[in-house]
């Protein structure tokens, strides 16, 4: 039996989802919240294809969690972390300017999120954007529920003093 969450992000109640019904019903969230996290779609979705792929490798297990959409975001986003890493080493001279940013219809808002460090920045999505539970997203993240709550408090603290000259 599956039920969707109110993200569209299907979860797995008791029995393992068919890969090809995860995929379809998880895809476009995941990836629309590692190009939040993330700031660059199409890094986005290259690691949501790379986890993916690793998540369809290993279904018979992925399938059977609880969040198996939040083990593919926590994949995606160590795979762009991992390949960002490598490539500021290589390539110290890249153009940031080449980003595609994530779609935010408030410019303000994008460029606060930006600021945010990506360990903030990845709560804010996950709790905010995707509307997940404390655990779901410490879960994801492989975080206690502690500091998932104590990131989003510093996120929004920092999110609000950048935005305060809007109100």
């Amino acid at each position: 039996m599956t039920a969707p969450a109110e993200t569209g992000i299907t979860v797995a109640l008791t029995g393992s989802l068919p890969f090809e019904s995860f995929y379809r019903d998880a895809y476009h969230n995941v990836a629309k919240a590692l190009a939040f996290t993330l700031g660059d779609v199409d890094l986005a979705q290259e690691a949501t294809d790379e986890a993916m792929a690793r998540a369809f490798q290993r279904w018979a297990s992925v399938g059977e969690y609880d969040n198996p959409g939040g083990w593919v975001y926590r994949v995606g986003l160590n795979w762009a972390r991992s390949r960002i890493r490598r490539l500021s080493r290589s390539l110290p001279f890249r153009d940031r300017d080449e980003v595609t940013d994530p779609p935010v219809a408030d410019p303000d808002l994008r460029l606060a999120l930006a600021k945010l460090p990506v360990e903030l920045r990845s709560v804010v999505v996950c709790r905010l954007l995707l509307d997940w539970s404390v655990g779901a997203t410490a879960d994801a993240l492989e975080l206690n529920p502690g500091t998932v709550k104590s990131r989003l408090h510093r996120a929004l603290h920092a999110l609000e003093a950048t935005l305060a000259h809007l109100r």
